[in-house]
């Protein structure tokens, strides 16, 4: 009769590696806790993932560009038992290492809204098609001017992040500039951009990137911005230098402030983007790997649509109702 303590010893001892009746643990991973678009994001995935049955383990980076802090979530969330990763990431390349190594313990890992540098780092990517989203703003731009010679400020996120310079250079191309094509990671440069400035995505210091171009050249008339809260502080700036009604700004996001700020003329145009449906498409994908499917692999275009309530000829956009109908933050 022995053997009844070894078996029951044996089960006991294998019982953390079963799974039956045991909901999928789903990490996400996003570049900052605040921005609303990742606030937008975490809250797509908590919903899909208590409609599927599945555990959400969320964190994120302290700012963008806190390698550090997402490679501790990453290593946290396989202890948590994660077997899906979902991660917008901050550093492109420097994640790359961590990534591997989770994918070789078996964990799926899919990019949202960010791509990895090289893009096939993660097992699939859910993004935006963020060339395209510049090539919008910068064909409405071109409309918009009429023929008027551009003297154009960029207000970038910063050097060598891939969406960063697809939206940049998706512009450029978009306002029939010489660019460069959507797999680079540099930031094309023309004669009609007078000033190029980081923001890391920021308001502040989209403020101050903005008080930066003035400054260099006080005839700039055409202003792109990497996101919505680096528009925001764009605006601040030409509103106290007494040019913001000489002074055109297109940016991307889509957010719901964004879109209020187009409804009121402080952005002239914007391209939308659906963090939500990245989200939900990735808690998704978890669930299906969990249960037993393939992984998750490729790319998925989650769309993008330009909002603007002064359309232009030849460019297709939506007005601020559908904005705000489909906007996320407040």
């Amino acid at each position: 009769m022995n053997f009844k303590k070894p078996l029951l010893v044996s089960l006991l001892a294998g019982a953390s590696t079963l799974t039956f009746g045991a909901e999928p643990v789903v990490g996400l991973i996003t570049k900052t806790e605040t921005n609303p678009f990742f606030v937008k994001m975490k809250e797509g995935a908590q919903q899909e993932a208590k409609a599927k049955g599945a555990k959400l383990v969320s964190g994120a980076g302290k700012a963008d560009g806190d390698n550090a802090g997402q490679v501790t979530h990453i290593e946290n969330m396989m202890t948590a038992g994660a077997k899906t990763i979902l991660i917008t990431p901050s550093d492109s390349k420097a994640i790359v290492p961590t990534i591997k190594k989770a994918r070789d313990a078996g964990v799926m890992v899919i990019a949202l809204d960010s791509p990895t540098d090289p893009q096939d780092a993660t097992d699939a990517l859910f993004v935006t098609d963020n060339y395209k989203a510049g090539l919008l703003i910068g064909q409405y731009a071109k409309a918009a001017m009429k023929g008027k010679p551009a003297k154009i400020a960029t207000l970038d996120l910063f050097p060598g992040h891939p969406v960063g310079a697809q939206r940049h250079n998706g512009f450029l191309s978009g306002f029939g500039l010489k660019s460069l094509e959507a797999k680079s990671n540099e930031l094309a440069k023309t004669p009609e951009v007078v000033c190029m400035q980081d923001t890391y995505g920021d308001q502040a210091k989209g403020q101050t990137a903005m008080e930066n171009c003035l400054q260099k050249n006080p005839d700039i008339n055409l202003v792109y911005t990497i996101n919505e809260p680096a528009a925001a502080g764009a605006y601040q700036a030409l509103k106290a230098a007494g040019k913001e009604k000489s002074v055109m700004i297109v940016s991307i996001d889509g957010g719901c402030a964004g879109v209020r700020n187009v409804k009121s003329g402080l952005i002239a145009a914007t391209s939308q983007q659906y963090p939500l449906k990245m989200a939900a498409l990735g808690v998704d994908a978890g669930v299906a790997y969990a249960s037993g499917g393939k992984k998750a692999s490729g790319y998925t275009d989650t769309g993008v649509t330009l909002i603007s309530d002064k359309p232009m000829a030849g460019v297709t956009s939506k007005d601020t109702k559908f904005g705000l109908d489909n906007c996320w933050g407040q």
